[in-house]
């Protein structure tokens, strides 16, 4: 078990480096099964769900590794794959789904454990399945297992009931492979979309509207090896505007793409925090008058992101007025809400929705993490609050998506510790 330590009350000040993207990692390296001999991926985040997939890849035999000599960068070599993903890896972490479409697109069978992951919801698999039939896969579920074959997948046309991050991700990875041309409709359209698309145009794949709501995948026979590069992690550069904000701090991120973050700029903007756009960097000062409440509802790219709403909601809890946060996207990502009362903050919620009483201040206390975001939240909030925090992390939910957290808050001014502790 993993508990953080944070003393509260201090601004955040100075430069903080956003990582590459875990969002964008993961399908990527899945999508390395669809390219034979040596790719090299750079920008990756040293992360353990990064260390999760690059397990998967190797017990679908592959090699894949950290460059002893280059950091953040995956060398990854593919000479065969096998048809079975391991259940052990696939239910710890949910992206190991996304293997799905890579291994039945190379080898006409594929066996997928139903995955596991943070329990922010039911997040069935069932656009995924819905996917591989539509390009002609024969599914069934048995003993727990996924089962998908297909000789040779078919293009087809597909349209999301919900424009699924992942689903999107998983058809279009098959797609590139298919005879034929594939429909995506009504597809996600969030970045690391994107950027997946261009990592398979570069490995020879033929896409077409990735980023908007149809995408058009017109099937190749083979794919080439590729030397790429990840996008910066939006989501934890919207953490830290939080961050800055929430402790009255003034915080240049750097490494950032601007269009990614707008719209957690403009809710932190409409309460009344300083944000200054460039190129590839952004200024958050928060410093002076106590912000204002603001209203702030999930949506699909390009609306407010489902990642960033529990981090927002530890900002709201110190903002004058009322706030109501709205969850459109997933039913159960709540829970941060009932630690962050244990700081102090006034929150009565109402079905999807929360509504937060901007209390004058926060005080440290013992909380709990339930998954990734919801660490994300308690942390800032700790960082915010007067005294000690302890904060619980059974599950190390904050390494898996936040690099080297605890280096990088200190230099920025964060009072933050780890302690492990061993659990019997």
């Amino acid at each position: 078990m993993q508990r953080l330590l944070i003393k509260g009350g201090k601004p955040l000040n100075g430069k903080y480096r956003v990582s590459g993207s875990k969002n964008a990692a993961l399908p990527i390296l899945a999508a390395t099964i669809l390219l034979p001999d040596h790719s090299v991926i750079k920008n990756v985040p040293n992360l353990l769900d990064v260390i999760t997939i690059i397990r998967v890849l190797r017990a679908l035999g592959l090699r894949a590794e950290y460059s002893q000599s280059v950091p953040n960068t995956v060398d990854v070599w593919n000479n065969s794959v096998k048809h079975v993903a391991p259940y052990e890896l696939v239910t710890k972490m949910r992206a190991s789904f996304f293997v799905i479409g890579p291994i039945l697109a190379i080898k006409g069978l594929a066996k997928i454990p139903l995955p596991g992951g943070c329990a922010i919801g039911s997040r069935p698999v069932d656009i995924h399945i819905k996917g591989m039939e539509a390009l002609g896969a024969r599914v069934k579920l048995e003993h727990g297992f996924v089962i998908a074959e297909a000789k040779k997948l078919k293009g087809g046309r597909f349209y999301l009931d919900f424009p699924s991050v992942g689903a999107t991700e998983s058809v279009m990875m098959a797609a590139t492979l298919a005879e034929g041309e594939t429909l995506i409709e009504n597809a996600a359209k969030e970045p690391e979309i994107a950027d997946l698309a261009n990592f398979l145009i570069k490995a020879g794949a033929q896409i077409v509207g990735a980023g908007t709501d149809v995408i058009k995948v017109s099937g190749v026979k083979q794919l080439r090896p590729v030397e790429y590069s990840i996008i910066p992690d939006r989501i934890e550069a919207g953490t830290i505007m939080a961050a800055a904000a929430i402790t009255m701090g003034k915080v240049m991120i750097e490494g950032i793409i601007p269009e990614q973050l707008e719209a957690v700029a403009r809710k932190l903007q409409e309460s009344g925090v300083r944000i200054k756009m460039a190129a590839d960097r952004v200024e958050v000062d928060g410093s002076g008058d106590r912000f204002k409440a603001v209203d702030v509802k999930t949506m699909p790219f390009p609306g407010f992101p489902t990642d960033m709403q529990p981090q927002i909601a530890a900002f709201l809890t110190l903002a004058k007025g009322t706030s109501v946060v709205s969850e459109t996207i997933f039913e159960n990502r709540f829970m941060h809400m009932h630690e962050l009362r244990r700081l102090g903050a006034d929150i009565k919620l109402e079905g999807q929705s929360a509504i937060i009483n901007g209390v004058a201040k926060l005080s440290g206390a013992p909380v709990k993490v339930s998954d990734l975001r919801a660490g994300a939240a308690l942390l800032i909030a700790g960082l915010a609050a007067d005294g000690e925090t302890e904060l619980e992390d059974r599950d190390h939910h904050i390494s898996r998506g936040y690099e080297n957290i605890i280096e990088k808050l200190r230099g920025i001014g964060g009072d933050v510790s780890k302690a492990v502790v061993h659990v019997p």
